[in-house]
């Protein structure tokens, strides 16, 4: 009787502590940050024609990511799309002379995520946007998800365009 207690018991906590084993999100920030936006990026290409730099606002990123999680999006974008890539918000492009207000648009795109949602099966829901002017902007959402021991983007679609 004891064996068959103990071998329940032993059999319930493998169990249990292998529901517990995984990924978790909040360790890899830059990584998940880096597929969303760039999910973004490749979306409606005629808004990346003739960019002069892709500015990404980070303002309202997670409080976890670290400044190398930072800098790792950022050189993450300068080897793909070989243009100057910054963080900014829209209002320190303007400051910067980035926006020229008789075309009212950028000389490149600004990236922004307005919101990050982290499910409990290793899937993050986003929401983002695209801007290079007022009638130049798309707003995407998407689901990256950890799969192979990387994350990857598994759906992502156009919300609104302008």
């Amino acid at each position: 009787m004891k064996i068959k207690f103990g071998s329940i018991l032993l059999i319930l906590s493998l169990f249990l502590t292998a529901c517990n084993i995984g990924v978790d999100p909040k360790e890899h920030l830059g990584e998940i940050y880096s597929v969303a936006l760039d999910s973004i990026m490749e979306k409606d290409e005629a808004l990346s024609s003739e960019m002069k730099f892709i500015a990404i606002d980070m303002s309202n990123f997670d409080d976890g990511l670290s400044a190398k999680d930072k800098e790792a999006i950022i050189t993450f974008f300068k080897d793909k799309y070989k243009v100057d890539v910054m963080e900014a918000t829209f209002d320190e492009l303007k400051e910067k002379g980035f926006y020229d207000p008789e075309k009212m648009s950028l000389t490149g795109v600004l990236l922004r995520i307005e919101k990050m949602d982290f499910k409990w099966n290793h899937n993050v829901f986003f929401e983002g946007s695209k801007f290079r002017s007022g009638l130049g902007a798309i707003g995407v959402e998407g689901t990256v998800h950890y799969k192979d021991g990387t994350w990857q983007m598994k759906e992502s679609k156009e919300t609104w365009i302008s």
